[in-house]
């Protein structure tokens, strides 16, 4: 691969963001990789952890435009994609955008809306454009959705389905900060906001380009075999219900490369998917109800199937099926 490895940007996210997020390195790295596949993420996780501000210092060291939604019951499919409207002047109707047309979109609470307007927001996700009267809108690019739900309220929500959990590339949470991390945090913030003073540090074009080098990260076909053999186990284990499906796969693979690009790598190890796979495949299944009564989570089974499924260029151990 010619000039390898042109990740320098990316690593210069990392760093710009970790001036405003402190202490969630693993965090900061899951969405840049998200971006940097084209994906879209859902954080689960209690209000005031850094949500926002994580979208916002996102936005602001690419350069990228930036909006932000609050989904509430009483949201219309029209407040997420826009609507065409009469001009008295021209005789005409003209297409206001809706928020969903912009590059970096932050939803908050997105299990707070109806069915309906969550599927406007799944079709952009899904197909890069939305459609308003008949008329077919394209997106801009870069695109990238943060989805936010807080994992402890459930009145009033509208859980969101398998099918469209399986649309999110990656789930992760931040967590609250450590006791040392909150102090540097109260610090930082006592005269300003770090993000205030947030500089740009690649372009959306750069963005682009560094998605097409992703994909030409090299994935063996002993990787891509251990990738299958990790999805399908988990549409056998004894404790999950649902397993997960082929997008698990494709995710898993491409979020593979995206880590080996950002660790200088232009080839894909096993650590990658290792490291990967909670985050890719913890949302995609669902666990049987006794399980569930037995205390075990959609974490701890990915886990077992990690410590089951053998690792491609290891000597082959007998182990129990999971």
């Amino acid at each position: 691969m010619p000039d390898f490895p042109k990740n320098y940007s990316a690593q210069k996210i990392l760093e710009n963001i970790d001036q405003v997020i402190v202490g969630k390195r693993t965090a900061i790295e899951l969405t840049v990789i998200a971006l940097l596949c084209g994906g879209h993420i859902l954080i689960e996780d209690v209000p005031g952890v850094g949500k926002t501000v994580l979208a916002k210092s996102l936005a602001r060291s690419t350069n990228c435009q930036f909006k932000r939604l609050q989904f509430t019951p009483d949201l219309l499919p029209s407040d997420v994609t826009g609507s065409s409207i009469y001009n008295w002047q021209t005789g005409g109707f003209q297409f206001h955008p809706g928020p969903v047309l912009t590059q970096i979109l932050l939803i908050d609470e997105i299990n707070r809306a109806s069915p309906k307007a969550q599927s406007a927001l799944l079709e952009a996700m899904d197909e890069n454009s939305v459609s308003v009267d008949g008329v077919t809108h394209t997106v801009p690019q870069p695109f990238f959705v943060l989805a936010t739900q807080n994992p402890i309220e459930f009145d009033g929500t509208f859980p969101l389905p398998e099918g469209q959990l399986d649309r999110f590339l990656l789930r992760i949470h931040l967590g609250y900060p450590s006791f040392d991390d909150e102090v540097t945090i109260i610090e930082r913030q006592q005269l300003n906001h770090p993000i205030d003073t947030l500089e740009p540090v690649i372009t959306p074009e750069g963005i682009l380009t560094a998605q097409q080098i992703v994909r030409q990260i090299h994935v063996d076909g002993l990787i891509n075999r251990y990738i299958v053999a990790l999805v399908d186990a988990s549409r056998k284990h004894r404790d999950i219900e649902l397993g997960a499906s082929p997008r698990a796969s494709l995710a898993l693979s491409r979020t593979s490369q995206a880590l080996a690009f950002l660790r200088g790598r232009d080839f894909v190890i096993p650590d990658d998917v290792k490291e990967l796979a909670v985050p890719v495949m913890a949302h995609r299944i669902a666990t049987s109800s006794d399980a569930r009564i037995r205390g075990q989570s959609e974490i701890n089974a990915i886990t077992e199937l990690l410590g089951a499924v053998p690792v491609p260029g290891l000597p082959t151990i007998t182990q129990s099926s999971p």
